[in-house]
């Protein structure tokens, strides 16, 4: 065994090589209407102006079809074959279906398209009987719900992906990969097309025969990439996957004998492990601050929620509640189906929770209840929904304000400083903006009296008192168009604004402004409704 082979990954690669009919048959079954097995049925898609077959059955493998056959000569072989046309993002969901329900063996589960799935089963294979045990549970489980699957484990997702193509049911030791690949043929690599027949041409038929040549050889005929892959097939190199989700940082999971389907089960289930959650986390000290409970049903289908918290969760009570509100509030049930057979509670975001005297901090308090009712909102209607105001350091109206979400700047809010307001004053700013603000028609002294009369919304106002105006120069050094600035900006949004306060006879009051400077920036002037007063 090589050194560089000792404590390596374990990847279990998946290859389903019928996933477009496999999907199919499925949807048919579902509907009362499955095609014979026995009799020859593809998938098509159209290519270079002419349809061709991208997937088929064993009854059709079996008569001499293959994939890339036009669907022409295919029927000349076969008159009564079945078609069916290519749906590649049907086919891409279902992979991901089946990603999810392999969540339930290890959270590091990555794509390998078309067909194909990688599970790093580092240190968690002897959860499930072992390597080999694991492997046949895997393919036996997927095989009843409809699919051809054929897998390997080994210590680099090439070489587990490669056996794949070739063999059936293969674990690889540590160190023994290049033993196992050489006496397979080079099209298991999954190399280019013209890779593989130049390989042929050139008389390396296995991967053992590419081996044998120089690295430098194999690089300067067939490129980098190849010889990358080459290495890492054999073991010598290695390359990372990508998850499709973050592994948590901690995680807890229950698995049942028997599945459960009653309220009272699955919430005592999350209970449990929400105190074993709790405590693992007070272990190090930390908090959760967003949290997800996963739902495995015993017919492969995944439900997931999540929840978020202000502040770092330490309290099982919390947690809880925080979920029965997720659950009362959803607008699709969660249906258990035939039961679920695993239930998983994971923290995907903690912080280290400071210890502080809270108990006769009367501030401190407050913020904890609202804390906590912003979380429970949250949990009901979703996290975005529920905001907070910021000031900002800037004299536009429309940017004096932020929009962020409660559960995570709570703490900013409390230390905000607000403009203070003059007593007994009027507001300079009104309570509601228009975004965008909306052009009016305005009858005023030109160029720089105040508005007498204005349009807006087809109603007539006429203007009884005016205050203004207040001059406000944009931004024009943050506009695109900065570097060439000029004396008339092709940006509109950089052009100076004169607002006004008024209120009409009806004793409405309106902010609006005046856009631009006149000979200097506009030949023409617009005005804009900006605002309401109270």
């Amino acid at each position: 065994m090589s050194a560089f082979s000792v404590n390596r990954r374990r990847i279990l690669s998946l290859w389903l090589p019928r996933l477009p009919t496999d999907r199919i048959k499925r949807a048919l079954s579902r509907g009362g209407g499955a095609p014979d097995s026995g009799r020859p049925w593809a998938v098509v898609v159209r290519q270079n102006n002419a349809l061709q077959i991208s997937a088929l059955n064993d009854a059709a493998a079996a008569i001499g079809l293959a994939v890339g056959l036009p669907l022409a000569n295919a029927r000349a072989i076969c008159p009564d074959i079945r078609v069916f046309d290519a749906d590649e993002t049907a086919d891409t969901k279902t992979l991901g279906d089946i990603a999810d329900w392999c969540d339930r063996f290890t959270p590091l589960v990555a794509l390998d398209p078309p067909h194909g799935l990688f599970l790093d089963i580092s240190g968690c294979a002897h959860l499930f009987g072992g390597e080999q045990t694991m492997l046949h549970a895997v393919c036996e489980a997927l095989g009843r719900q409809g699919f051809i699957v054929n897998a390997a484990i080994a210590a680099t997702p090439a070489c587990a992906r490669t056996l794949t193509r070739a063999r059936r049911g293969c674990v690889v030791t540590n160190g023994g990969e290049a033993a196992a690949v050489s006496g397979l043929p080079v099209f298991a690599l999954g190399a280019d097309d013209a890779i593989t027949h130049g390989l042929r041409r050139a008389g390396l038929k296995t991967i053992g025969d590419v081996a044998a040549r120089a690295p430098h050889e194999i690089a300067a005929r067939f490129g980098a990439q190849f010889t990358s892959l080459l290495q890492q097939a054999l073991g010598q190199r290695d390359a990372p996957i990508s998850p499709r989700r973050p592994a948590p940082d901690y995680l807890m999971e229950k698995r049942f004998a028997e599945p459960v389907a009653t309220d009272g089960v699955i919430a005592a289930a999350l209970a449990d492990l929400s105190q074993m959650l709790v405590a693992a986390m007070e272990r190090h000290g930390k908090g959760a601050r967003q949290l997800e409970a996963s739902f495995f049903r015993t017919d492969g289908v995944v439900r997931r929620l999540g929840v978020e918290a202000g502040q770092p969760v330490t309290r099982t009570a919390t947690i809880g509640r925080l979920f029965r509100e997720r659950l009362d509030a959803l607008a699709d049930p969660l249906d258990p189906g035939f039961g679920f057979d695993l239930i998983r509670l994971s923290a995907s975001h903690v912080e280290t929770v400071v210890q502080e005297q809270r108990d006769l901090d009367a501030h401190a308090q407050n913020n904890d209840e609202v804390s906590m009712l912003i979380d429970r909102i949250a949990a009901r209607i979703g996290g975005r929904r529920v905001v907070i105001h910021l000031p900002q350091d800037t004299h536009i109206p429309e940017r004096a304000v932020l929009t962020a979400s409660a559960q995570r700047h709570l703490d900013d809010a409390a230390r905000a400083v607000w403009p203070a307001r003059v007593e007994e004053e009027p507001p300079l700013r009104p309570l509601r903006l228009f975004d965008p603000p909306e052009e009016i028609e305005v009858m005023a002294m030109f160029p720089d009296g105040p508005p007498a009369q204005f349009k807006w919304r087809k109603s007539q106002h006429r203007v009884m008192r005016v205050e203004g105006p207040e001059r406000i120069a944009m931004e024009w050094w943050m506009e695109p168009d900065a570097s060439s600035f000029r004396s008339e900006p092709s940006s509109k949004s950089a052009r100076t604004r004169d607002y006004f306060r008024v209120e009409d006879k009806e004793g409405l009051r309106f902010w609006l402004y005046r856009q631009g400077i006149y000979r200097r920036e506009v030949r023409q002037f617009r005005w804009f409704m900006h605002g309401l007063f109270a």
